[in-house]
Protein backbone atom coordinates (compact mmCIF):
# COMPACT_ATOMS: atom_id res chain seq x y z
CA UNK A 1 0.00 0.00 0.00
CA UNK A 2 1.48 3.35 -1.07
CA UNK A 3 1.57 6.44 1.11
CA UNK A 4 -1.22 7.94 -0.98
CA UNK A 5 -3.31 4.79 -0.53
CA UNK A 6 -2.83 4.99 3.23
CA UNK A 7 -3.58 8.71 3.31
CA UNK A 8 -7.01 8.16 1.76
CA UNK A 9 -7.81 4.90 3.56
CA UNK A 10 -10.94 5.50 5.67
CA UNK A 11 -10.17 6.42 9.26
CA UNK A 12 -12.30 3.58 10.65
CA UNK A 13 -10.27 1.16 8.50
CA UNK A 14 -7.00 2.74 9.64
CA UNK A 15 -8.05 2.07 13.24
CA UNK A 16 -8.72 -1.58 12.35
CA UNK A 17 -5.33 -1.90 10.64
CA UNK A 18 -3.61 -0.42 13.68
CA UNK A 19 -5.45 -2.68 16.12
CA UNK A 20 -4.59 -5.77 14.05
CA UNK A 21 -0.91 -4.66 13.89
CA UNK A 22 -0.97 -4.44 10.08
CA UNK A 23 -0.14 -0.72 10.11
CA UNK A 24 1.80 1.20 12.72
CA UNK A 25 0.53 4.52 14.10
CA UNK A 26 4.06 5.82 13.48
CA UNK A 27 3.81 4.86 9.82
CA UNK A 28 0.46 6.63 9.50
CA UNK A 29 1.70 9.82 11.13
CA UNK A 30 4.79 9.87 8.91
CA UNK A 31 2.60 9.52 5.81
CA UNK A 32 0.60 12.60 6.72
CA UNK A 33 3.57 14.65 7.90
CA UNK A 34 5.31 13.95 4.58
CA UNK A 35 2.23 15.05 2.63
CA UNK A 36 1.86 18.17 4.77
CA UNK A 37 5.48 19.10 4.09
CA UNK A 38 4.98 18.75 0.34
CA UNK A 39 1.46 20.13 -0.17
CA UNK A 40 0.66 22.54 2.62
CA UNK A 41 3.12 25.30 1.62
CA UNK A 42 0.82 25.74 -1.40
CA UNK A 43 -2.62 25.59 0.22
CA UNK A 44 -2.00 26.75 3.84
CA UNK A 45 -4.41 24.28 5.43
CA UNK A 46 -2.51 24.33 8.74
CA UNK A 47 -1.56 27.08 11.13
CA UNK A 48 0.47 24.78 13.39
CA UNK A 49 1.91 21.31 12.71
CA UNK A 50 3.21 19.34 15.70
CA UNK A 51 5.44 16.75 14.04
CA UNK A 52 7.54 15.82 17.07
CA UNK A 53 4.58 15.57 19.44
CA UNK A 54 2.56 13.57 16.92
CA UNK A 55 5.39 11.08 16.39
CA UNK A 56 5.92 10.68 20.13
CA UNK A 57 2.18 10.11 20.65
CA UNK A 58 2.26 7.60 17.78
CA UNK A 59 5.09 5.67 19.42
CA UNK A 60 3.11 5.54 22.65
CA UNK A 61 0.04 4.38 20.70
CA UNK A 62 2.10 1.63 19.07
CA UNK A 63 3.33 0.47 22.48
CA UNK A 64 -0.28 0.23 23.68
CA UNK A 65 -1.15 -1.96 20.71
CA UNK A 66 1.83 -4.24 21.31
CA UNK A 67 0.92 -4.58 25.00
CA UNK A 68 -2.62 -5.56 24.14
CA UNK A 69 -4.16 -2.56 25.92
CA UNK A 70 -7.78 -1.59 25.40
CA UNK A 71 -7.93 0.77 22.42
CA UNK A 72 -10.21 3.67 21.57
CA UNK A 73 -12.34 3.77 18.45
CA UNK A 74 -9.79 5.98 16.65
CA UNK A 75 -6.61 4.60 18.17
CA UNK A 76 -3.59 5.66 16.13
CA UNK A 77 -5.58 7.66 13.57
CA UNK A 78 -4.05 11.06 12.64
CA UNK A 79 -6.51 13.93 13.05
CA UNK A 80 -6.51 17.71 12.72
CA UNK A 81 -8.35 20.17 14.96
CA UNK A 82 -9.56 23.56 13.86
CA UNK A 83 -7.39 26.13 15.59
CA UNK A 84 -10.16 27.38 17.84
CA UNK A 85 -10.04 24.27 20.03
CA UNK A 86 -7.85 24.73 23.08
CA UNK A 87 -5.16 22.03 23.07
CA UNK A 88 -2.95 21.23 26.03
CA UNK A 89 0.70 21.62 25.07
CA UNK A 90 -0.12 22.62 21.48
CA UNK A 91 -0.22 26.22 20.28
CA UNK A 92 -3.77 27.55 19.95
CA UNK A 93 -3.93 30.80 17.98
CA UNK A 94 -7.60 31.29 17.08
CA UNK A 95 -6.12 32.58 13.81
CA UNK A 96 -5.19 35.78 15.65
CA UNK A 97 -2.02 37.67 16.44
CA UNK A 98 -3.51 38.11 19.92
CA UNK A 99 -3.00 34.41 20.63
CA UNK A 100 -0.09 33.62 18.30
CA UNK A 101 2.14 32.39 21.15
CA UNK A 102 -0.55 30.85 23.36
CA UNK A 103 0.08 27.27 24.48
CA UNK A 104 -2.80 26.25 26.77
CA UNK A 105 -2.37 24.05 29.80
CA UNK A 106 -5.76 22.39 29.26
CA UNK A 107 -7.83 20.88 26.49
CA UNK A 108 -11.27 21.90 25.33
CA UNK A 109 -13.86 19.15 25.81
CA UNK A 110 -13.53 18.38 22.10
CA UNK A 111 -9.74 17.96 22.26
CA UNK A 112 -10.08 15.94 25.44
CA UNK A 113 -12.50 13.53 23.74
CA UNK A 114 -10.40 13.26 20.59
CA UNK A 115 -7.44 12.16 22.69
CA UNK A 116 -9.60 9.76 24.72
CA UNK A 117 -10.64 8.06 21.47
CA UNK A 118 -6.97 7.41 20.72
CA UNK A 119 -6.64 9.77 17.75
CA UNK A 120 -3.31 11.52 17.22
CA UNK A 121 -3.37 15.28 16.72
CA UNK A 122 -1.01 16.23 13.89
CA UNK A 123 -1.85 19.92 13.82
CA UNK A 124 -4.27 22.81 14.04
CA UNK A 125 -6.02 23.89 10.86
CA UNK A 126 -6.44 27.33 9.36
CA UNK A 127 -9.33 29.53 10.43
CA UNK A 128 -10.23 33.19 10.10
CA UNK A 129 -9.50 35.22 13.20
CA UNK A 130 -11.68 34.05 16.14
CA UNK A 131 -13.49 31.93 13.50
CA UNK A 132 -15.30 34.99 12.10
CA UNK A 133 -14.76 36.55 8.71
CA UNK A 134 -17.46 38.80 7.35
CA UNK A 135 -16.67 37.64 3.83
CA UNK A 136 -16.87 33.95 4.83
CA UNK A 137 -13.36 33.05 3.75
CA UNK A 138 -10.50 31.41 5.63
CA UNK A 139 -7.85 34.10 5.92
CA UNK A 140 -5.89 35.72 8.75
CA UNK A 141 -2.78 37.74 9.55
CA UNK A 142 -0.85 34.68 10.77
CA UNK A 143 -0.56 32.44 7.70
CA UNK A 144 -2.75 34.14 5.13
CA UNK A 145 -5.54 32.65 3.02
CA UNK A 146 -6.26 28.96 2.73
CA UNK A 147 -6.39 28.01 -0.96
CA UNK A 148 -9.02 25.75 -2.48
CA UNK A 149 -7.19 22.61 -3.70
CA UNK A 150 -9.49 22.32 -6.75
CA UNK A 151 -8.50 25.80 -7.95
CA UNK A 152 -5.89 27.77 -6.06
CA UNK A 153 -7.48 31.06 -7.11
CA UNK A 154 -10.71 30.14 -5.27
CA UNK A 155 -11.59 30.25 -1.59
CA UNK A 156 -12.30 27.30 0.64
CA UNK A 157 -15.05 29.33 2.28
CA UNK A 158 -15.04 29.60 6.03
CA UNK A 159 -14.51 29.24 8.74
CA UNK A 160 -13.36 25.59 8.78
CA UNK A 161 -11.55 26.06 5.48
CA UNK A 162 -8.26 24.61 6.64
CA UNK A 163 -9.93 21.39 7.77
CA UNK A 164 -11.73 20.96 4.45
CA UNK A 165 -8.61 21.62 2.38
CA UNK A 166 -6.54 19.24 4.52
CA UNK A 167 -9.04 16.42 4.02
CA UNK A 168 -9.40 16.99 0.29
CA UNK A 169 -5.63 16.72 -0.17
CA UNK A 170 -5.00 13.85 2.25
CA UNK A 171 -3.22 15.87 4.95
CA UNK A 172 -5.15 14.15 7.79
CA UNK A 173 -7.45 11.18 8.12
CA UNK A 174 -10.16 13.08 10.01
CA UNK A 175 -10.83 16.65 11.03
CA UNK A 176 -12.80 18.54 13.63
CA UNK A 177 -14.43 21.78 12.48
CA UNK A 178 -17.00 24.10 13.97
CA UNK A 179 -20.16 25.56 12.50
CA UNK A 180 -21.88 28.75 13.66
CA UNK A 181 -23.66 29.61 10.41
CA UNK A 182 -22.33 27.08 7.91
CA UNK A 183 -18.65 27.01 8.83
CA UNK A 184 -18.35 23.23 8.48
CA UNK A 185 -20.75 22.78 5.59
CA UNK A 186 -19.64 25.66 3.34
CA UNK A 187 -15.94 24.66 3.19
CA UNK A 188 -16.82 20.97 2.95
CA UNK A 189 -19.06 21.73 -0.03
CA UNK A 190 -16.47 23.98 -1.70
CA UNK A 191 -13.68 21.42 -1.21
CA UNK A 192 -15.62 18.25 -2.00
CA UNK A 193 -15.61 16.49 1.39
CA UNK A 194 -18.25 15.43 3.91
CA UNK A 195 -19.19 17.76 6.76
CA UNK A 196 -21.69 17.35 9.57
CA UNK A 197 -23.15 19.99 11.87
CA UNK A 198 -24.73 18.07 14.76
CA UNK A 199 -27.89 19.05 16.60
CA UNK A 200 -27.22 22.07 18.78
CA UNK A 201 -25.73 21.07 22.11
CA UNK A 202 -24.77 17.53 21.06
CA UNK A 203 -21.06 18.31 21.32
CA UNK A 204 -20.12 20.40 24.38
CA UNK A 205 -18.37 23.70 23.67
CA UNK A 206 -16.41 24.20 26.88
CA UNK A 207 -12.78 25.03 27.45
CA UNK A 208 -12.00 27.61 24.76
CA UNK A 209 -9.87 30.75 25.00
CA UNK A 210 -12.81 33.18 24.87
CA UNK A 211 -15.24 34.01 27.63
CA UNK A 212 -18.21 31.63 27.90
CA UNK A 213 -21.16 32.71 25.77
CA UNK A 214 -24.75 31.44 25.37
CA UNK A 215 -23.61 29.23 22.45
CA UNK A 216 -26.98 29.44 20.73
CA UNK A 217 -25.84 28.65 17.19
CA UNK A 218 -22.30 27.21 17.09
CA UNK A 219 -21.41 23.55 17.22
CA UNK A 220 -18.20 21.57 16.78
CA UNK A 221 -18.49 18.59 14.49
CA UNK A 222 -16.76 16.06 12.24
CA UNK A 223 -15.42 16.53 8.73
CA UNK A 224 -14.24 13.53 6.75
CA UNK A 225 -13.67 11.79 3.44
CA UNK A 226 -16.49 9.38 4.22
CA UNK A 227 -19.72 9.25 6.19
CA UNK A 228 -18.74 6.33 8.42
CA UNK A 229 -15.59 8.17 9.47
CA UNK A 230 -17.69 11.18 10.46
CA UNK A 231 -20.13 8.98 12.38
CA UNK A 232 -17.30 7.34 14.36
CA UNK A 233 -15.84 10.74 15.22
CA UNK A 234 -19.23 12.18 16.12
CA UNK A 235 -19.85 9.29 18.50
CA UNK A 236 -16.53 10.06 20.19
CA UNK A 237 -17.31 13.80 20.48
CA UNK A 238 -20.97 13.79 21.47
CA UNK A 239 -22.56 13.56 24.89
CA UNK A 240 -23.31 15.76 27.88
CA UNK A 241 -20.68 17.54 29.96
CA UNK A 242 -21.27 19.58 33.09
CA UNK A 243 -18.81 22.23 31.92
CA UNK A 244 -20.88 23.17 28.88
CA UNK A 245 -21.96 26.84 29.22
CA UNK A 246 -25.42 26.00 27.93
CA UNK A 247 -26.09 22.29 28.46
CA UNK A 248 -28.84 21.44 25.98
CA UNK A 249 -28.02 17.78 26.39
CA UNK A 250 -28.38 15.91 29.65
CA UNK A 251 -28.57 12.35 28.40
CA UNK A 252 -26.51 10.13 26.14
CA UNK A 253 -27.35 10.20 22.46
CA UNK A 254 -28.45 7.10 20.50
CA UNK A 255 -25.61 5.21 18.83
CA UNK A 256 -25.37 6.74 15.35
CA UNK A 257 -23.47 3.70 14.06
CA UNK A 258 -26.13 1.15 15.02
CA UNK A 259 -28.38 1.77 11.99
CA UNK A 260 -25.93 3.52 9.68
CA UNK A 261 -26.30 0.90 6.93
CA UNK A 262 -30.04 0.34 7.24
CA UNK A 263 -32.03 1.05 4.03
CA UNK A 264 -33.99 4.27 3.72
CA UNK A 265 -37.14 2.90 2.07
CA UNK A 266 -40.37 4.71 2.98
CA UNK A 267 -38.89 8.01 4.15
CA UNK A 268 -40.69 11.24 3.29
CA UNK A 269 -38.23 13.81 1.97
CA UNK A 270 -38.83 17.46 1.13
CA UNK A 271 -36.78 19.24 -1.53
CA UNK A 272 -36.27 22.99 -1.85
CA UNK A 273 -33.99 24.73 -4.31
CA UNK A 274 -34.16 28.10 -2.56
CA UNK A 275 -36.09 27.81 0.76
CA UNK A 276 -38.46 30.34 -0.76
CA UNK A 277 -36.11 33.29 -0.41
CA UNK A 278 -32.61 32.49 -1.67
CA UNK A 279 -30.94 32.66 -5.08
CA UNK A 280 -29.20 29.67 -6.66
CA UNK A 281 -26.90 29.22 -9.63
CA UNK A 282 -28.64 27.15 -12.33
CA UNK A 283 -25.68 24.77 -12.65
CA UNK A 284 -25.64 24.07 -8.92
CA UNK A 285 -29.40 23.59 -8.91
CA UNK A 286 -29.24 21.05 -11.75
CA UNK A 287 -26.62 18.97 -9.95
CA UNK A 288 -28.60 19.00 -6.69
CA UNK A 289 -31.94 18.20 -8.34
CA UNK A 290 -30.31 15.15 -9.90
CA UNK A 291 -28.80 14.19 -6.52
CA UNK A 292 -32.17 14.52 -4.79
CA UNK A 293 -33.57 12.12 -7.36
CA UNK A 294 -31.18 9.45 -6.10
CA UNK A 295 -33.27 9.22 -2.92
CA UNK A 296 -36.28 8.15 -4.96
CA UNK A 297 -34.18 5.28 -6.31
CA UNK A 298 -33.40 4.41 -2.68
CA UNK A 299 -37.12 3.97 -1.98
CA UNK A 300 -37.96 7.41 -0.57
CA UNK A 301 -40.76 9.74 -1.55
CA UNK A 302 -39.28 13.10 -2.58
CA UNK A 303 -41.47 16.14 -3.20
CA UNK A 304 -41.27 19.91 -3.36
CA UNK A 305 -41.42 21.10 0.26
CA UNK A 306 -43.05 24.49 -0.36
CA UNK A 307 -40.86 26.30 2.17
CA UNK A 308 -40.90 30.09 2.34
CA UNK A 309 -38.47 31.64 4.82
CA UNK A 310 -38.61 35.34 5.66
CA UNK A 311 -36.12 37.49 3.69
CA UNK A 312 -34.82 39.37 6.76
CA UNK A 313 -33.62 36.14 8.39
CA UNK A 314 -29.95 36.93 7.87
CA UNK A 315 -30.30 40.22 9.77
CA UNK A 316 -31.73 38.40 12.78
CA UNK A 317 -29.03 35.75 12.53
CA UNK A 318 -26.26 38.36 12.62
CA UNK A 319 -27.85 40.26 15.50
CA UNK A 320 -27.73 37.18 17.72
CA UNK A 321 -24.46 35.81 16.37
CA UNK A 322 -22.73 39.20 16.53
CA UNK A 323 -23.88 40.03 20.06
CA UNK A 324 -22.75 36.63 21.28
CA UNK A 325 -19.37 37.04 19.56
CA UNK A 326 -18.92 40.35 21.36
CA UNK A 327 -19.79 38.71 24.67
CA UNK A 328 -17.12 36.08 24.02
CA UNK A 329 -14.32 38.18 22.54
CA UNK A 330 -15.32 41.84 22.94
CA UNK A 331 -12.72 42.37 25.66
CA UNK A 332 -10.07 42.15 22.94
CA UNK A 333 -11.26 45.51 21.60
CA UNK A 334 -10.17 47.15 24.82
CA UNK A 335 -6.66 45.86 25.44
CA UNK A 336 -5.50 44.30 22.17
CA UNK A 337 -7.38 46.17 19.47
CA UNK A 338 -4.27 46.89 17.41
CA UNK A 339 -3.54 43.17 17.07
CA UNK A 340 -6.96 42.39 15.61
CA UNK A 341 -7.49 42.17 11.89
CA UNK A 342 -10.05 44.41 10.19
CA UNK A 343 -12.77 41.77 9.80
CA UNK A 344 -12.65 40.55 13.40
CA UNK A 345 -12.54 44.10 14.70
CA UNK A 346 -15.53 45.13 12.58
CA UNK A 347 -17.53 42.05 13.59
CA UNK A 348 -16.94 42.72 17.30
CA UNK A 349 -17.76 46.41 16.98
CA UNK A 350 -21.01 45.54 15.21
CA UNK A 351 -21.85 43.08 17.94
CA UNK A 352 -21.21 45.70 20.60
CA UNK A 353 -23.52 48.18 18.86
CA UNK A 354 -26.60 45.91 18.79
CA UNK A 355 -29.21 47.39 21.18
CA UNK A 356 -31.09 45.17 23.59
CA UNK A 357 -34.49 45.62 21.95
CA UNK A 358 -33.04 44.55 18.57
CA UNK A 359 -31.44 41.49 20.14
CA UNK A 360 -34.76 40.59 21.77
CA UNK A 361 -36.62 41.04 18.49
CA UNK A 362 -34.15 38.75 16.77
CA UNK A 363 -34.51 36.10 19.49
CA UNK A 364 -38.23 36.16 18.79
CA UNK A 365 -37.52 35.67 15.08
CA UNK A 366 -35.35 32.68 15.97
CA UNK A 367 -38.19 31.13 17.96
CA UNK A 368 -40.65 31.80 15.13
CA UNK A 369 -38.28 30.10 12.69
CA UNK A 370 -38.00 27.08 14.96
CA UNK A 371 -41.77 26.74 15.18
CA UNK A 372 -42.09 27.11 11.41
CA UNK A 373 -39.43 24.47 10.72
CA UNK A 374 -40.99 22.15 13.30
CA UNK A 375 -44.12 22.30 11.19
CA UNK A 376 -42.16 21.49 8.04
CA UNK A 377 -40.45 18.56 9.73
CA UNK A 378 -43.81 17.21 10.88
CA UNK A 379 -44.39 16.50 7.18
CA UNK A 380 -40.93 15.23 6.30
CA UNK A 381 -38.29 12.96 7.78
CA UNK A 382 -35.55 14.88 5.96
CA UNK A 383 -35.12 18.07 3.96
CA UNK A 384 -32.79 18.42 0.96
CA UNK A 385 -31.35 21.65 -0.49
CA UNK A 386 -28.12 22.71 -2.15
CA UNK A 387 -25.46 23.41 0.48
CA UNK A 388 -24.40 26.65 -1.15
CA UNK A 389 -25.89 28.67 -4.00
CA UNK A 390 -22.64 28.69 -5.96
CA UNK A 391 -19.38 26.80 -6.19
CA UNK A 392 -16.15 28.18 -4.71
CA UNK A 393 -15.49 31.77 -5.80
CA UNK A 394 -12.49 34.02 -6.23
CA UNK A 395 -12.36 36.04 -2.97
CA UNK A 396 -11.34 39.11 -4.96
CA UNK A 397 -14.56 38.83 -6.95
CA UNK A 398 -17.32 38.05 -4.47
CA UNK A 399 -20.77 37.26 -5.90
CA UNK A 400 -23.19 40.18 -5.83
CA UNK A 401 -25.68 38.41 -8.10
CA UNK A 402 -26.58 34.73 -8.27
CA UNK A 403 -28.90 33.30 -10.89
CA UNK A 404 -29.57 36.83 -12.13
CA UNK A 405 -30.71 38.05 -8.70
CA UNK A 406 -28.93 40.48 -6.36
CA UNK A 407 -27.88 38.80 -3.11
CA UNK A 408 -27.00 39.78 0.45
CA UNK A 409 -23.36 40.89 0.61
CA UNK A 410 -22.51 38.42 3.39
CA UNK A 411 -24.99 35.53 3.44
CA UNK A 412 -26.22 35.58 -0.16
CA UNK A 413 -24.37 32.47 -1.25
CA UNK A 414 -25.31 30.35 1.78
CA UNK A 415 -29.03 30.95 2.43
CA UNK A 416 -29.44 27.26 3.32
CA UNK A 417 -26.92 26.81 6.12
CA UNK A 418 -27.33 29.55 8.75
CA UNK A 419 -31.10 28.97 9.27
CA UNK A 420 -30.26 25.47 10.53
CA UNK A 421 -27.93 26.99 13.12
CA UNK A 422 -30.82 29.15 14.27
CA UNK A 423 -33.13 26.12 14.59
CA UNK A 424 -30.43 23.81 15.96
CA UNK A 425 -31.28 21.04 13.49
CA UNK A 426 -28.63 18.54 12.39
CA UNK A 427 -27.40 19.11 8.85
CA UNK A 428 -24.78 17.52 6.62
CA UNK A 429 -23.23 18.29 3.27
CA UNK A 430 -22.15 15.50 0.96
CA UNK A 431 -20.41 15.83 -2.41
CA UNK A 432 -22.93 15.21 -5.19
CA UNK A 433 -21.25 16.35 -8.39
CA UNK A 434 -19.46 19.21 -10.10
CA UNK A 435 -20.40 22.48 -11.79
CA UNK A 436 -17.78 24.15 -13.97
CA UNK A 437 -15.18 21.73 -12.61
CA UNK A 438 -15.77 22.58 -8.95
CA UNK A 439 -17.46 20.47 -6.26
CA UNK A 440 -21.15 20.84 -5.40
CA UNK A 441 -22.60 19.75 -2.06
CA UNK A 442 -26.06 18.38 -1.27
CA UNK A 443 -27.46 19.60 2.07
CA UNK A 444 -29.28 16.97 4.16
CA UNK A 445 -31.26 18.35 7.12
CA UNK A 446 -33.02 16.34 9.82
CA UNK A 447 -35.30 16.88 12.78
CA UNK A 448 -33.73 18.24 15.95
CA UNK A 449 -31.85 15.42 17.70
CA UNK A 450 -32.30 13.01 14.78
CA UNK A 451 -28.59 13.10 13.93
CA UNK A 452 -28.61 9.35 13.30
CA UNK A 453 -31.06 9.62 10.40
CA UNK A 454 -29.09 12.43 8.73
CA UNK A 455 -25.95 10.30 8.85
CA UNK A 456 -27.85 7.20 7.67
CA UNK A 457 -29.26 9.11 4.70
CA UNK A 458 -25.81 10.47 3.83
CA UNK A 459 -24.34 6.96 4.05
CA UNK A 460 -27.03 5.59 1.73
CA UNK A 461 -26.40 8.36 -0.79
CA UNK A 462 -22.66 7.72 -0.58
CA UNK A 463 -23.18 4.02 -1.36
CA UNK A 464 -25.44 4.88 -4.28
CA UNK A 465 -23.15 7.59 -5.63
CA UNK A 466 -19.61 7.13 -4.32
CA UNK A 467 -17.55 10.28 -4.71
CA UNK A 468 -14.14 9.67 -3.12
CA UNK A 469 -12.33 8.51 -6.27
CA UNK A 470 -12.20 12.01 -7.76
CA UNK A 471 -9.60 14.18 -6.04
CA UNK A 472 -7.94 17.52 -6.76
CA UNK A 473 -4.78 17.14 -8.85
CA UNK A 474 -2.60 18.59 -6.09
CA UNK A 475 -3.52 15.60 -3.90
CA UNK A 476 -1.96 13.11 -6.34
CA UNK A 477 1.63 13.23 -5.20
CA UNK A 478 2.16 9.44 -5.01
Amino acid sequence: MTGQDLAFTPAWRQAELVASRKVSPVELVKVYLDRIARIDPTIHAYITVVADQALETARQAESQVMRGDALGALHGVPISLKDIESTRGIRTTMGSLVFKDTVPDRDSVVAERVRAAGAIIVGKTNTPEIAIHLETVTDNLLVGPCRNPWDLTRTTGGSSGGAAAALATGLCALAVGSDGGGSIRIPASFCGVFGFKPSQGSVPRAGGLGRPDPNQFAQSGPMANGVRDAAVLFRALAGPDARDPQPYLREALPDVLADLDRPLGGLRIGWSADLGYGAVDPGVERVCVDAAGAFEQLGCRVEEAGISLRPDLSDHFWNVFGANAYLQYGHLLEGQRDLLGASARTALERGKAIPGHQYARSLRAVNELRLYMDGIMDRYDLLLTPTTSITAFDPANRPTQIGGRPVHSITGFYPYTFPMNMTGQPAATIPCGFADGLPVGLHIVGRFRDDALVLRAAAAFERARPWQARRPEIANIG
